[in-house]
């Protein structure tokens, strides 16, 4: 077995371009452009690399936001970039059998199979994979909060020798980091707290999660949650409007719900409520698959359930509301 510590770069249209306003077959979040990946031996030892550049052909004009961090040029993806199929062969060639994906972050994993989807490439592969910065959080200062790999560098005291926001760079640095973790000993609190459906591992989401958004500035909790049943709940393949059912409260503000989409059925919704330094409430919210152990565990709490235990949202007050960038994923 090898640990393949993966890092990527995508690209996303600037919003109000035309890109932005293509309907795919699957909704992706960003196309990628760049994979970086390093191989952990079992024994933790930081051995060969991957990288490889890939031609875009849905999004295909670099975002300058994207080209500014990454220092990636159009001009460089339409010279060096590979048709993303192409590049898949050559990375799942080169991870081998017997794998386990660890990523700084959960986003990575997520769009990688969003864009397996979107060209109809099998996505079973990636099954097994464990965010390495909630097993860095449980193994230092056990806190639930997102860090920087920058920070959990410094923590380490590894000094940075490869260029941040290059996927390469930010997976060799990212393999450092694991080598010095008991993986073994991380891989198994993460799938145990995964099975118990207690909030998953630090943070950790559940399997299935398909879509992440942050919102902020709600006046309290109940406006909150309307605006999650209600305006903002939308499906996550055609956008349209969902139908919510009832909210259940979960441990550390937490609460969840099941919302039906017309034309593609339903979805678990996670909602995460934090106070911000204003005083008005932020959402953290996950979309899961109806299929998926999430929404299993939805529908053995409903069974139990006590009428008196919904919460009730409040649809009459008005609010600002607004969702964070693509870029933000929440602390759930």
């Amino acid at each position: 077995m090898n640990y393949i510590v993966l890092d990527m770069e995508w690209n996303q249209p600037w919003p109000g371009s035309p890109s932005s306003k293509k309907v795919l077959p699957v909704a992706i979040r960003g196309e990628i452009i760049q994979i970086g990946a390093v191989r952990v031996t079992e024994d933790q030892q930081v051995t060969d690399e991957f990288q490889i550049l890939i031609k875009p052909k849905y999004y295909r004009h670099l975002n300058r936001r994207v080209s500014k961090l990454t220092g990636i040029k159009e001009s460089r993806l339409r010279e060096e970039g590979v048709p993303f199929p192409e590049a898949m062969e050559q990375f799942r060639a080169w991870c081998g059998e017997d794998i386990i994906f660890l990523t700084w972050g959960f986003d990575d994993i997520g769009i990688l199979r969003e864009n397996l989807q979107l060209f109809e490439l099998e996505t079973d592969w990636t099954d097994k994979w464990y965010n390495a910065q909630m097993i860095f959080n449980a193994q230092t200062d056990g806190s639930t909060a997102q860090k920087a790999l920058k920070t959990a560098m410094e923590i380490f005291e590894i000094e940075a020798t490869r260029p941040a926001h290059d996927a390469l760079g930010d997976a060799y640095h990212t393999a450092l980091i694991c080598a010095r973790l008991d993986l073994r000993k991380g891989q198994a609190e993460y799938d145990a707290a995964l099975k118990s459906h207690e909030n998953g591992f630090h943070g950790a989401e559940l399997p299935g999660c398909i879509g992440r958004k942050v919102f902020h500035d709600y006046a309290d909790k109940r406006v909150a949650l309307s605006a999650m049943s209600g305006e903002e709940n939308l499906c996550p393949i055609c956008g349209g409007r969902m139908l919510g059912s009832r909210w259940f409260a979960q441990p550390g503000h937490r609460y969840m719900d099941l919302a039906t989409c017309p034309e593609h059925g339903k979805f678990l919704i996670r909602v995460r409520l934090s106070q911000q330094a204003d005083g008005l409430i932020r959402v953290s919210r996950l979309t899961y698959e109806a299929t998926s152990e999430a929404a299993e565990a939805y529908a053995r709490r409903a069974e139990k359930a006590d009428p008196e235990e919904t919460v009730r949202p409040r649809r009459r007050r008005r609010h600002r509301s607004g969702a964070a960038p693509a870029a933000e994923t929440p602390n759930e």
